[in-house]
């Protein structure tokens, strides 16, 4: 985006709401943590991070950044080797009764479903948790089966994991850690080896754990969902976090994130395109979803003939967010939910004809 010329939105994105006041105060927070695999090798260097209570936060970086480390430090799997943790406002304890309580607070779902699954059937995996921590067996079966329901996956309760889909596979994963009822849960690629619909569904199980009042912290170097998806986002670059907080405040600079080794998300940069061609209201909030991108898109049809084409300044404007509509990057408008792949008309395809 360099040679293109880019209209910066207001610094204040105004579309998402914040975490209700009441519980903003910070649940985890890491203070100069330093830690190094053997070797020598430095995997976080004097990393500070704080992540309010019912928050939905975007860990970012590129591969070897350090996220998973950082993920593995924030559930006591992983010491680190100075700095501390702290859990609503107490250093967290290392002794195994310390673990115990830690993890009842803060559940972990790999990125690989393999890794966390090892029970014979589902219903097994999901209760064993419960069972380990010494609740009744009725209790615990009761526990399973409002989780197993509450994703979907009550008709799997007998089924062998091995037998599992990838995608199924995943969601038994996070049924284990959510039966716990945690009041955080971290997810390390939540949706690496899913395909379209999976990643729909696996998103919207991670709405309604939202919704039941869990603060969720996924890593992920997948650009758009962060952007998309998270309240808050904390770039790792180099085992520190480089930046945090809004996405719109912190995706908007192309230099760093190219420098952070990562790229715009395709909602921000046909946003900064459009903004470019004049193509938004002056005062506009920066486009936040896929379906905000089809409806602006789809505005424009009553305007195509008088006055839009070319948008003023040439490649730089409107045929620029006509080539990013259009690339195979955009063209993800087939991953939209389905009430805005509906609104994508002919009519809206030919609106955007009209900006070539």
């Amino acid at each position: 985006m360099a040679d293109d010329a880019v209209v910066r939105p207001k610094a204040d994105d105004g579309v998402r709401p914040k975490a209700d006041d009441a519980v903003a105060h910070p649940i985890l927070v890491a203070q100069g943590l330093h830690y190094a695999y053997d070797g020598g090798v430095a995997a976080l260097t004097d990393l500070n991070l704080s992540i309010r209570a019912g928050v939905r936060l975007a860990l970012a970086g590129s591969n070897g950044a350090g996220k998973t480390t950082l993920l593995l430090h924030l559930n006591g799997t992983l010491k680190p080797k100075r700095g501390t943790v702290h859990l609503n406002g107490v250093p967290a304890s290392y002794s195994r009764r310390g673990l115990t309580a830690w993890r009842e607070l803060v559940g972990l779902v790999f990125q690989n479903p393999d890794d966390q699954l090892f029970a014979g059937s589902v219903l097994q995996d999901v209760s064993f948790g419960l069972l380990n921590l010494g609740m009744d067996e009725a209790e615990a079966r009761e526990r399973v089966e409002e989780t197993l329901s509450m994703l979907g996956i009550s008709h799997l309760r007998d089924r062998p994991t091995h037998m599992l889909s990838f995608g199924q596979k995943k969601r038994a994963s996070i049924a284990g850690a959510v039966a716990m009822r945690p009041k955080v849960l971290i997810i390390d690629e939540p949706l690496a080896g899913l395909d379209p619909s999976g990643a729909e569904q696996f998103l919207e199980v991670l709405e309604a754990v939202h919704a039941g009042g869990t603060t969720i912290i996924v890593a992920t170097h997948d650009m758009d969902l962060a952007y998309e998806w998270a309240d808050e986002i904390a770039v790792i670059h180099e085992g520190r976090v480089a930046a945090q907080g809004e996405p719109g405040l912190i995706m908007s600079d192309d230099d760093r994130m190219r420098g952070w080794g990562l790229r715009l998300p395709w909602v921000l940069e046909i946003d900064c395109a459009m903004r470019a061609a004049s193509l938004l209201p002056d005062g506009a909030l920066l486009l936040r979803r896929r379906r905000e991108v089809v409806a602006s898109i789809a505005a424009l049809k009553d305007v195509a003939g008088a006055g839009c084409r070319g948008g003023g300044d040439g490649d730089g404007g409107a045929e620029r967010a006509h080539r990013l509509v259009r690339r195979g990057e955009a063209a993800r408008v087939g991953d939209l939910d389905e009430q805005a792949e509906r609104s994508l008309s002919r009519d809206t395809v030919r609106a955007g004809e009209g900006l070539s």
